[in-house]
Formats: structure tokens, sequence, C-alpha cells
């Protein structure tokens, strides 16, 4: 059974709070993939996410440089992978420390879909697609409005999940193969408090 929260944003700026809720549930060395078409709004989630997690830095796309790191509250390792052609190139970009324990670190992988065999057990997979809304509403932030589905895997994000599915109630349309967290909050950890 596929697990899911669904979320709508409207706009880049509700994609940052959003972002800065799932935040919330990070821990040092979990990893977030982000997949979505060109344009979609994946810099724009791991700028949200960043600034909660204390990075003070601009936070930009790696398209070009393919990985940035930035200081926070932890490390925050941001990779892109689209132009890269094979599994061998993610590994020689660095995605090896974005898996050893220890690490103080966070990864968000924009085009993580791309290297699916690569992916650990555990880690949580945002999908993030657009839909055109500027001629029904007149103007919703840049026009777009963001479907954002957080989609957990391995035993760990099946936990989690479910505090985060609580904390992401302002945004959340949906719940799929979750027990129903109801209203309240959640901790930083992900257990309902």
């Amino acid at each position: 059974m596929k697990r899911a929260v669904t979320c709508t944003t409207e706009g880049p700026e509700e994609t940052r709070q959003l972002a800065a809720v799932v935040a919330g549930a990070l821990r040092p060395g979990d990893l977030v993939a982000l997949t979505g078409e060109l344009g979609a709004g994946k810099t724009c989630f791991v700028q949200g996410a960043a600034k909660a997690l204390g990075v003070t830095q601009r936070v930009t796309s790696p398209s070009f440089l393919l990985r940035r790191d930035y200081e926070g509250d932890v490390i925050v390792q941001h990779l892109d992978v689209y132009r890269l052609d094979t599994l061998q190139e993610v590994i020689e970009l660095g995605f090896g420390e974005a898996t050893e324990p220890g690490h103080r670190r966070v990864t968000f992988i924009e085009w993580g879909d791309a290297m699916a065999p690569l992916l650990p057990v555990a880690y949580l997979e945002v999908e993030i697609s657009l839909t055109d809304v500027r001629a029904s509403t007149g103007a919703a932030d840049d026009g777009f409005r963001r479907s954002v589905i957080v989609r957990p895997h391995g035993d760990d994000w099946l936990r989690r999940i479910v505090g985060l599915a609580v904390d992401l109630q302002p945004w959340r349309k949906g719940i799929e193969g979750l027990p129903d967290p109801g209203r309240g909050s959640a901790t930083a950890g992900g257990e309902e408090g």
C-alpha cells in the first residue's frame, strides 16, 4: 500500500513555509529526494527547509555546480543530479557522504528519482507538480498552485510521517495509507506531543 501526505501550496512563499515544517521533522543523517518537472519548485522547497535548519546564506540551485553545502544548525547538502549521466557520477559527486552514519548533515537531492538504486532504505520523497491557476484565480503569488506529495520510505519515516502529517495540516489535502493523525501538533522528531 502506498503511503503519502498530499498538500497544496499557492506559490513559492507557501512552498517555502511548508518546507520549513518538513524541516522540523528532519534529523541529522536524513535524506530528502525531490522529484518533479523543471521549474516545479524543488529549489524553492530546499530554500525553505534550509532556512528552518539555520542556514543564513542564500540558497540557490546547484544545477551547474551539482552540489552546494551550507552551514546551519546542521550541514545542508544540496545536490542536483539532473545533468549527470551515470550513477557513478553521482557517487563521484560525494553522494556517499550523504549516507555515512554519524554526520550532522541533512541532504536534499533534486531529481532524486533518477538515482533510485543508490537511495538508502529510509528517506523522505517529496514530489512537486505545478498547476497554472492564473486564468481561474487572477493571481496566486506566481500564478501556479503546487501539489506537494510527501512519501515516507523505510520504517523510521513510516513512524515519523504521522506526526509530520499533523504539522502539514494547513496545506494538507489528503492522506493515503496512513492512520488519520487528527488535529494537533507534533514535535520536531515527528511524534505527537
